[in-house]
């Protein structure tokens, strides 16, 4: 069975940092793009950060770009999600997401992931 298990969250403030780690089992993920989203309370799951299957490439929404990066350990199976500069904004559940068709793009679409995790949350105060 395939889990993605995110960790990390918490409650910060403003300007602070977080990083979120996501491990994966069941079947190894050293092939495919993986990334996070996030899902404020009232919003839909938005789009925050992919990364290939090399790490070569790396894909950011504009609200966090500059501010967050986005890893990932293949030996490990991990995939993290550095985040600096923290706003108020950034309060939502982050999920980990991985595709199940190895190779190719970077998406943005939530459609374009097969594997969740059940999300961990990051509260930034002011």
């Amino acid at each position: 069975q395939v889990q993605l298990v995110e960790s990390g969250g918490g409650l910060v403030q403003a300007g602070g940092s977080l990083r979120l780690s996501c491990a994966a089992s069941g079947r190894t993920f050293s092939n495919n793009a993986m990334g996070w989203f996030r899902q404020a309370p009232g919003e839909e799951r938005e789009f925050v950060a992919a990364i290939t299957w090399t790490a070569g490439s790396t894909y950011y929404a504009d609200s966090v770009k500059g501010r967050f990066t986005i890893s990932r350990d293949n030996a490990q199976n991990t995939v993290s999600l550095q985040m600096n500069g923290l706003k108020p904004e950034d309060t939502a559940v982050y999920y980990c997401t991985a595709r199940l068709r190895p190779y190719g793009f970077l998406y943005a679409s939530r459609y374009e992931y097969d594997y969740w995790g059940q999300g961990t949350q990051v509260i930034v105060s002011s």
